[in-house]
């Protein structure tokens, strides 16, 4: 706490100076603030960080509770189901970044991902539909043997994918679909694109980061599910309550604290992003990638330039200020910490 106090009261002070790392600092007054204000720069990276927190932590959030749902409901094969979603989270950020600029490379893995299911989106349908088809026929099927077996159960899903993968190979074969000619080149990164309200490039960032916390947060909602007594569930359907209004009325209230811990690890975890962003350097333009944790980076280490270890201080409080703000926000009016 002591250091905590000392690195805020300090970042505070040099926000008030002119301070280069090599002289001694001098007093500016609100000129650091006033040059914020004014910076294009700022103002894009703190509009990049606050709509790639409210996307991350949004997407993030949903994605580990329903995939805690899908393994808490798993029958068969629930640890190896676990294992599989968590790998992703043992893997370090940089190892994960540099994977992922391969894969958004212009004409790497994912632009030809685009251009496979486009050009085989008759094949992706057909696969589709017979998965549905196959689960839903797997499940009715173990239902009059098992009680609780859900519509998703995992296992039954990969039986299903794979059943439905030979009956779109088998309909391929026979030339009973067509493939169509493309020859994309997607820019997933090297653009200054925007999409909805934020760079493309910060979408694949947002995506890589979701890969990477999802297992992670997934685990907390499963020892959360895993902690909610049974016996409430029995009793809900004796009353007649079908799935959703289970889920709706039991394991929503009782997951509250744990959502509530999610949440504020995902928006002070997304409010500071910076290692993803810095690590793919030139691969993107500045503009197109930059946050507030990486705007406060580059004006306190500049390449080719003096410190503005004054400016930078100043960023980082305000930075400091939005992580608080927007945990008391979702404390108050969205996430409650407690459970019903």
């Amino acid at each position: 706490m002591l250091f905590f106090a000392y690195a805020i009261v300090r970042t505070a002070y040099y926000s008030f100076t002119d301070f280069d790392l090599f002289k001694a600092p001098s007093f500016v007054g609100m000129s650091n603030y006033t040059a914020l204000v004014s910076d294009e720069l700022f103002l894009l990276a703190l509009r990049n960080t606050i709509g790639f927190s409210l996307i991350v932590t949004t997407t993030q959030t949903v994605l580990a509770l329903g995939l805690a749902v899908l393994v808490n409901h798993a029958v068969r094969a629930r640890g190896l189901i676990r294992t599989v979603f968590y790998l992703p989270s043992i893997m370090s950020s940089a190892a994960m970044t540099l994977i992922f600029l391969w894969l958004f490379q212009r004409n790497g893995f994912m632009t030809a991902i685009a251009s496979v299911v486009l050009a085989y989106r008759q094949h992706i349908l057909l696969f589709l539909v017979g998965m549905a088809a196959l689960q839903g026929a797997l499940v009715l099927n173990a239902r009059r043997s098992y009680e609780g077996i859900s519509i998703f159960d995992p296992f039954f899903l990969l039986v299903a994918a794979v059943g439905a993968l030979a009956l779109a190979a088998s309909c391929a074969l026979a030339g009973l679909l067509s493939v169509f000619d493309n020859n994309l080149l997607i820019s997933w990164l090297n653009t200054q694109r925007h999409f909805l309200f934020m760079p493309v490039t910060l979408w694949s960032v947002a995506l890589m980061n979701v890969f990477t916390t999802v297992p992670t947060l997934m685990l907390l909602f499963l020892a959360g599910l895993q902690s909610i007594p049974s016996s409430l569930y029995d009793a809900a359907e004796v009353d007649g309550a079908n799935a959703f209004q289970r889920f709706r009325h039991i394991t929503v209230p009782a997951l509250r604290p744990v959502t509530f811990a999610v949440v504020t690890m995902g928006v002070i975890g997304t409010l500071q992003m910076f290692d993803q962003v810095a690590i793919l350097g030139d691969a993107a333009p500045l503009a197109s990638r930059v946050t507030l944790a990486y705007y406060v980076y580059e004006n306190a280490f500049p390449a080719g330039a003096s410190s503005r270890i004054g400016l930078a201080s100043a960023a980082a409080l305000v930075l400091g200020i939005l992580t608080i703000a927007a945990v008391y926000v979702q404390k108050s009016v969205g996430v409650k910490e407690k459970g019903e």
